[in-house]
């Protein structure tokens, strides 16, 4: 796709080590600093898609930059500039290695999962009789392994301490925390006439102090339904309309591709792609309530070498 960024291989000033994820490349400049860039790549059942979606590194970069703002006050974030639209330079951080999954309805793969019989969820026990979309009494966290390659797994809290992965005192922090964000999130979103349905945190930590670190509430980690038809289309047991990257893997499935063995990407045309980008500025400028205001991409990468350069100058 013309004008997408869809990898990246820079080489910045101090810049000690590059690593590049699914759809974030993420740069260590000396012992302290990242500059973490948010390409176009998509990625949907923890696969890389072919193409690149236009202008979609830049909303989840300006979302997440607003969100770390937003809830600083809560627990401190890696975050220290955005020099250019679709970059975060911050604080280097050891990364906890789980994600901490938080729902507050019933849906997506928790619903496939309890659809299927399932009744327990990463520890946590599921009341009888719910039907898709509905709001759990109280949200849930259902933490996942933080897999370099591969699919995460769900995981509960209790194997997270047996096995050493995160300790039992950190582990109960990053609970309060995640429990703090996600209400805030939540009351933010419903100013904006959206429902935070379920979204995923990723902390670290730097000189013993946990932070937030990554990304935050953006359409990739998150799920938002528009709060004026939330009941009378779960009354009715119809779809929610909703603001997320669902619609990138409901259509996927219906192209019969889940990510398994043998299964080949649907063709992912122009079109597709320009629709894909319009639904991630449409989550934009609804959850942030501004104009998306859409960055010169006749050079993406230039304007990216040009604007992290002159920042880590200063």
């Amino acid at each position: 796709m013309k004008n997408t960024l869809v990898r990246t291989d820079y080489k910045f000033e101090g810049q000690s080590h590059v690593y590049h994820g699914k759809v974030r490349d993420v740069y260590s400049i000396g012992k302290d600093e990242l500059v973490m860039i948010a390409t176009d790549r998509i990625s949907a059942f923890d696969v890389v898609l072919p193409q690149g979606i236009p202008y979609k590194g830049q909303v989840l970069n300006q979302i997440a930059a607003k969100f770390l703002d937003a809830t600083s006050d809560i627990v401190p974030n890696w975050k220290q500039a955005t020099p250019d639209p679709m970059v975060t330079v911050g604080l280097r951080c050891e990364p906890f290695k789980v994600e901490m999954v938080i729902r507050g309805y019933l849906t997506g793969s928790a619903w496939r999962e309890y659809k299927a019989g399932a009744r327990t969820l990463c520890g946590v026990a599921l009341p009888e009789g719910m039907k898709e979309n509905q709001k759990f009494p109280t949200p849930i966290i259902t933490p996942t392994t933080k897999a370099d390659e591969g699919h995460d797994e769900n995981i509960a809290k209790e194997e997270i301490i047996a096995q050493g992965l995160v300790s039992k005192e950190d582990y109960e922090q990053l609970e309060k925390y995640t429990y703090a964000l996600f209400q805030r999130g939540t009351e933010m979103a419903a100013q904006k006439g959206l429902i935070l349905v379920d979204t995923k945190y990723e902390f670290g930590k730097n000189n013993g102090e946990i932070y937030l670190i990554d990304e935050i509430h953006t359409p990739d980690s998150s799920r938002y339904f528009y709060a004026d038809t939330y009941q009378s289309l779960f009354e009715k047991g119809e779809e929610q309309r909703q603001l997320s990257k669902e619609f990138v893997r409901k259509w996927l499935m219906d192209n019969g591709f889940q990510g398994k063995d043998g299964q080949a990407v649907p063709e992912m045309t122009e079109e597709y792609c320009n629709s894909v980008s319009d639904r991630y500025i449409e989550l934009y400028e609804k959850i942030v309530g501004e104009p998306f205001v859409k960055a010169d991409i006749s050079d993406v990468e230039s304007r990216i070498e040009k604007n992290v350069s002159a920042y880590l100058k200063k």
